[in-house]
């Protein structure tokens, strides 16, 4: 499908590429744009027109759905003012990132660069510890349905991501998880028994630290639900915290503080690590 064509007669571009997932870039980009339009006066037809793209074309790029090309960023600049602000902009443009939840980005964002990562749960393994067929279980379980693409590009993006254990040495990576995550047996004995292998792996690495919260114990310092917990390189926390279709940022230090002094208590209160290592052994064991 093609653009129509514009007063030069110069066939327009192709329609650009649909974005599955919309980054914050492209939605900032996209506004700047629409602000700029509407500042110099054109509709999105008039201003289609005198870039040679479709009228649908411009709303998508405003939108944040499509990643403009060149040709659309320099025709843009030059009938919007020539000041120089959507080509410099354009070059901080990013993609979606593929397999992770819109909501989820931005933490993950801040994961490559902490030096220190707690994690509590008590709904499924970590994402960071989760082994490939325990990710694919967890998408076949998935409702709606995800397609053979969706599900493909969330194991790939899972599975990448858990590259940080070992990239980053220098990083703690400390996980709280409940004992009955473990007993649950998602996709069925042969999964578990790879996913528990995968995991006691993980755990032996310098960086990791795992610890297994006990079904039997009688406190529990994290009953309000699984939250991350990060340090930036200046020395500043951040807390996470997810929901169904959610996630939320917490940057607010009060909160944040009291979120670190729930999982602190918790990390007295679960397993040590090498008994959490015999626990897992132990289920491994009884599959």
């Amino acid at each position: 499908m093609t653009d129509g064509v514009g007063e030069s007669g110069e066939a327009a571009t192709c329609e650009l590429e649909r974005e599955p997932d919309p980054s914050d870039s492209l939605r900032t980009f996209g506004a700047v744009v629409q602000a700029l339009r509407e500042n110099a006066g054109f509709s999105r037809a008039e201003f289609g027109e005198l870039v040679r793209f479709s009228k649908h074309t411009v709303e998508s790029v405003e939108l944040g759905r499509r990643m403009p090309d060149e040709s659309f960023v320099e025709r843009a600049e030059e009938v919007l003012g020539n000041t120089g602000a959507l080509r410099r902009s354009a070059r901080f443009l990013t993609r979606g990132e593929a397999g992770l939840a819109a909501w989820f980005r931005r933490w993950a964002r801040l994961e490559r660069v902490a030096v220190s990562l707690c994690t509590y749960e008590c709904r499924l393994v970590p994402g960071l510890l989760q082994s490939e067929g325990y990710v694919r279980a967890l998408c076949e379980n998935d409702i709606p349905p995800l397609s053979d693409d969706a599900l493909e590009a969330t194991v790939h993006a899972r599975m990448e991501r858990q590259q940080l254990l070992r990239e980053r040495p220098n990083t703690t990576f400390d996980f709280i998880v409940e004992e009955a995550v473990f007993m649950r047996c998602l996709g069925g004995a042969q999964v578990t028994s790879e996913l528990l292998d995968h995991v006691l792996k993980l755990s032996s690495l310098r960086n990791v630290t795992l610890q297994i919260m006990p079904s039997n114990s009688e406190q529990h310092a994290c009953l309000a639900g699984p939250v991350r917990l990060l340090e930036t390189p200046d020395g500043h926390w951040r807390a996470y915290s997810e929901g169904q279709e959610n996630g939320r940022l917490i940057a607010d230090q009060k909160a944040v503080s009291r979120i670190h002094m729930r999982y602190a208590r918790l990390r007295s209160q679960a397993l040590s690590p090498k008994d959490s290592t015999s626990l897992l052994v132990r289920i491994r064991g009884a599959l």
